[in-house]
This record gives structure tokens, sequence and C-alpha cells, in this order.
């Protein structure tokens, strides 16, 4: 059981989360990797609006400070 949020992010390595973003930007992948800043590093991200996909972006790095909100 996560106790801590890096817990948490820990355990969902491999698996896919939703990140909402300061902008209101909705990116969904599966998580590769993160680092204690909080920057995450996804593979097969996409962008959703209105929850079906708008943009289709392979790998990417979010830069931890543009992150709002982390569903996993």
């Amino acid at each position: 059981m996560a106790e801590r949020p890096f817990d948490l992010l820990t355990e969902a390595i491999g698996k896919e989360v939703l990140i909402i973003l300061k902008d209101s930007v909705a990116i969904r992948g599966k998580l590769k990797s993160f680092d204690v800043h909080m920057n995450i590093s996804l593979e097969e991200a996409v962008e959703l609006k209105d929850g079906e996909i708008s943009k289709r972006y392979g790998t990417v790095i979010i830069r931890g400070d543009n992150i709002l909100l982390i569903s996993v």
C-alpha cells in the first residue's frame, strides 16, 4: 500500500496514468519514470479533449511544475 506520493507513482510505473496540466490539458500515457521534481516521462502519450484523443505524442517528458493532477 502506498503511504507517500512517490510510493504511489513507483507502483504506477508501467501502468496508464492521466495527467492534468495547469492549462487544463489532459495527457494520458504509460508511466515510464519520474524524478524528485515530479518531472514525468510517459510512453504512448496522447492528449485528450472531451475524453477523446486529439493528438498522439508517443514518448514525452512533462515538466513537474506544469502538473496539476496525476490520476493513477
